[in-house]
């Protein structure tokens, strides 16, 4: 028989990710106006969220789109990736790290090309889950009914097995519609009580 299976969000739920305002701080920095870089790369950043561009590509619109010299290309960029990877919620990833006996553990995010990388050298997240599903790898994000599958398969689990965990509603009303079990994601005790009544704990 099968050990349960949990599938897990990344950004708000292994990571802590309070925004820290770069964008604003670069538009006063470059003297462009408020929203300019989302209205500017707004196109970039769905691409790169489903794996359509490279980060070499990324780097080439921003210097383009944003006027930025290499300096700045790469000082905004040290500034959007410590944006995206926060810190680490360490009791979480913790807690995890304890229930490989108990049950199969994917992750499933939303994420932007390169993420993996950077989040394996921060947070090794390659240790904590038996597998990585990333949007910017499989071209597909949540809530799409692809992504929950492409989770699901790459531990061979049916939807009954699985618990989803994630901070965002409608991602837990996508992972519904197709049969998984889900909880939303608002502190660490209530998302530990409910994956331990799903493990029968």
């Amino acid at each position: 028989m099968n050990l349960p299976c949990l599938i897990v969000d990344i950004g708000g739920v292994l990571e802590l990710t309070p925004h820290t305002g770069w964008p604003g701080r670069w538009e006063r920095r470059l003297g462009l106006p408020e929203g300019a870089i989302e209205e500017r790369m707004a196109d970039v950043w769905a691409a790169g969220m489903i794996g359509e561009i490279d980060e070499p590509g990324v780097s080439a619109q921003l210097t383009a789109r944003l006027g930025l010299d290499g300096e700045q290309l790469t000082a905004l960029l040290d500034d959007l990736w410590a944006d995206y990877l926060g810190s680490a919620n360490q009791e979480m990833i913790d807690y995890l790290a304890g229930l490989r006996s108990r049950c199969r553990i994917a992750v499933l995010s939303n994420s932007f090309v390169g993420a993996r990388e950077r989040e394996q050298a921060a947070y090794g997240f390659a240790g904590l889950a038996e597998r990585l599903v990333y949007s910017h790898e499989i071209g597909v994000q949540k809530p799409d009914p692809r992504a929950f599958a492409a989770a699901l398969g790459a531990l061979d689990a049916t939807p009954a097995e699985c618990l989803f965990i994630d901070d965002h509603a409608p991602n837990i009303e996508g992972a519904r519609a197709v049969g998984l079990h889900a909880h939303l994601f608002t502190g660490n005790a209530d998302a530990i009580a409910r994956i331990e009544r799903h493990l029968g704990g």
